[in-house]
């Protein structure tokens, strides 16, 4: 191929057979795989082309470029788009996987997966979340930008581009990542509205007829439109031109189109959005648009024109790397911590400040231990990036040492390192997740457990995707007290539990909340930090275990009088301490009691099997779980021939002291389950299980209230 070659189209014609090249590459995709979208990318591939040949900074030879322009494809159901774009512009996506689209051991699934395909940045898939994720992008991109760049060094200076859709404009998440995003004025955040007046169900104006660009403005977004956004390559082209030089704004562009664009009989139908186009629609479609009827067929022309953006791409990333091998030696300082950063990396001594605690320093609240153990850290960890929904004075999450990450509008400064990210959790869970897919920063987000739950898919991406973020969640159990029921977690520990690739850790004191972050910041996905509002005594580690312990998942913090146990109490959290106050009553009975504190299920299944049966051996069936939750799951630990003290029904309003004895977590209710259980197994489990519907059928009422200034406490 030759400069010659492209000469020979106009440029106009150029533009077109590119465009349909995306075009009938996703129509071809979905086809063989019958399973797909392919009105979307049909309707966008003029927007994808714009961008991606002429603006998009992006090296398909190294991917994780530090300073590429990010891409998220939020409406993920038209991932053929990306694929297409992927595999035309010279990434390791060959042809034959988009062949392969949605077929077993592809990397070309039905939703873009970070991690699996090169060049995909976010997993999205479940609409809304790809753009919230753009603002976590934008936040990192800001912070490093104000942090380590420096006169004659720009190091981070990208966009990140969303193109998005109706569904993700409906989500809720979309309204919480919008306001928070137009209030930090991150003007590097291009986001491309298609609006095409389609969903499933027929015309959005069925359900969809708010204004969605005066909504937008009222966020605080600079908003344009692009009329004819199937076909108009120059107003596309102008409107991203405007949204660059638009700074202290992220910016909307409504791009208006045709879904299924070309196709004579499914073009502006919902037939074009999630069924394949079928084999005769085709044929007229090839037609229709002057293509001809070979699959899958790439132009010469075409392909160089988007293999020498990416060779564009290249040329920057190069050039970036020389400046940042000379920042090195003009900064050697920053230069060092910048590149642990990126390469998420901790500092030799990183952890060198983090307290330990003694009995006298007790009883404390792992919440706030938590919150000292950040503030000890923050210093040798200089991208420990995050803050609350609102809750900075229930979770102690704010780095005091640091200013708040504000726009110069408020007084801020984008290097400041405690996000306040507003009652939005979910939103933060997203935005957690995208400054964590950027890389170079710890970023986390703190709120009540119970409300884990608003923001339980932004989690389970971060699982699936293994992304590094940090969720803090405080207030852990009944134990918070007066609040009530509201805001009592009863299920959320367990189910959370069930997540795949998602570490949930529930510390038992003071000294296990700091090796909680210990493992937490060393950890390569995401982790869960669970801790309590009460104060929990801190547990002598001269007589009991080393909190180290933390490390394994479940350590024997308490070995029974002899060595050879009759009976193991296993506990986590603020339960370790009541297991070891019964334990003591029991030795004193005669039942040789072990005590086993598992604050961390994951980290328990990755020992080895040796390990395992050392802290519970197959030849101690008599077990007792004890947990201020749901018991569904503990019978993996416990067995056949044990039982688990729990909470299987919701909680009450009133002094945590009350609720716990009303419970039964008393050590004398612990003692006296315990000998039930060595002289009766099944039928102390019948008498567990019958007391928790009784309590469940008493009709306890709370009036606590379910949101409000009274439960940020």
């Amino acid at each position: 191929m030759t400069t010659a070659t492209l000469n020979k189209l106009t440029s106009d014609q150029l533009d077109q057979l590119c465009i349909n090249t995306i075009r009938f590459l996703s129509v071809d995709g979905v086809q063989k795989a019958n399973s797909g979208h392919p009105g979307a990318p049909m309707g966008m591939a003029t927007m994808a082309y714009t961008l991606w040949t002429k603006h998009l900074r992006f090296n398909p030879k190294n991917p994780d470029w530090p300073n590429r322009d990010r891409f998220i494809l939020s409406n993920g159901h038209a991932s053929m788009l990306l694929y297409s774009l992927l595999f035309l512009s010279g990434y390791d996506v060959p042809l034959d996987q988009l062949k392969q689209f949605r077929q077993w051991g592809s990397i070309t699934p039905g939703h873009p997966e970070r991690g699996l395909t090169p060049g995909v940045e976010v997993t999205t898939g479940p609409l809304g979340q790809g753009f919230a994720n753009s603002i976590g992008e934008g936040i990192a991109e800001a912070f490093l930008g104000a942090t380590f760049n420096k006169p004659n060094y720009d190091l981070f200076n990208h966009f990140t581009y969303v193109f998005m859709g109706d569904g993700d404009m409906e989500e809720a998440v979309s309204h919480e990542a919008a306001s928070l995003g137009g209030h930090l004025q991150l003007g590097k955040i291009i986001a491309f509205y298609d609006d095409n007046g389609i969903s499933i169900d027929g015309n959005t104006d069925k359900t969809f007829t708010e204004n969605v660009n005066k909504r937008f403005e009222a966020y605080g977004w600079h908003v344009q439109d692009v009329p004819n956004a199937s076909t108009d390559i120059q107003a596309l082209d102008k409107a991203i031109r405007v949204a660059q030089s638009t700074i202290d704004q992220p910016s909307l562009i409504v791009c208006h189109t045709h879904i299924g664009y070309g196709s004579p009989n499914r073009q502006d139908t919902a037939k074009a959005h999630g069924n394949p186009l079928g084999k005769d629609e085709i044929v007229l479609t090839r037609e229709a648009l002057g293509w001809p009827q070979e699959e899958f067929y790439v132009p010469d022309e075409a392909l160089q024109v988007f293999r020498q953006a990416g060779e564009r791409g290249t040329a920057l990333a190069e050039e970036w790397n020389k400046m940042f091998e000379a920042y090195k030696q003009a900064e050697p300082n920053l230069g060092t911590k910048l590149q642990n950063a990126l390469d998420h990396k901790l500092a030799d001594g990183w952890d060198a400040k983090l307290p330990v605690f003694t009995p006298k320093d007790g009883p404390v609240a792992t919440r706030n231990v938590l919150g000292k153990a950040l503030n000890a850290v923050a210093e040798f960890v200089p991208t420990l990036i995050g803050g609350s929904a609102d809750l900075n004075e229930s979770t102690f999450t704010k780095l005091d040492a640091y200013p708040e990450f504000q726009p110069n509008k408020y007084e801020g400064n984008y290097a400041g390192r405690t996000l306040n990210w507003g009652v939005r959790e979910f939103g933060m869970g997203a935005a957690v997740n995208g400054m964590a897919a950027h890389g170079g920063v710890w970023p986390y987000g703190a709120t009540f457990f119970t409300f884990s739950d608003y923001m339980r898919p932004a989690v389970r991406l971060a699982a699936l995707s293994s992304l590094p973020s940090i969720f803090i969640w405080t207030h852990d159990s009944v134990g918070l007290g007066e609040d009530g029921p509201t805001h009592q977690p009863i299920e959320q520990l367990m189910s959370l539990r069930l997540m795949p690739q998602l570490n949930v850790i529930r510390p038992a004191d003071a000294n296990e909340t700091v090796e909680a972050l210990r493992a937490t910041l060393r950890a390569n996905g995401p982790v869960g930090l669970v801790l309590s509002r009460q104060k929990l005594p801190v547990l002598d580690q001269e007589r009991y275990a080393k909190a180290s312990g933390l490390a394994k998942g479940a350590y024997v913090i308490s070995e029974a009088q002899g060595g050879k146990p009759q009976l193991i109490l296993i506990a986590t959290g603020s339960e370790v301490s009541l297991a070891l106050d019964a334990q003591v009553k029991l030795q004193e009975a005669g039942v040789a009691t072990r005590v086993v504190s598992m604050p961390s299920w994951k980290f328990f299944e990755e020992q080895s099997n040796e390990y395992q049966q050392e802290i519970l051996p197959d030849d101690v069936t008599a077990r007792l779980s004890i947990e201020l939750g749901v018991t569904t799951g503990w019978e993996r630990y416990v067995g056949p021939g044990g039982a688990s003290l729990g909470i299987d029904h919701f909680g009450a309003s009133s002094p945590y002291e009350t609720i716990l004895k009303q419970f039964g977590f008393t050590v004398e209710n612990v003692v006296a389950v315990a000998q039930e259980l060595l002289q009766d197994p099944k039928g102390t489990q019948r008498k567990l299980r019958d007391n928790q519907r009784r309590f469940s059928a008493g009709g306890h009422i709370s009036t606590a209230p379910a949101r409000g200034d009274e439960g940020h406490s």
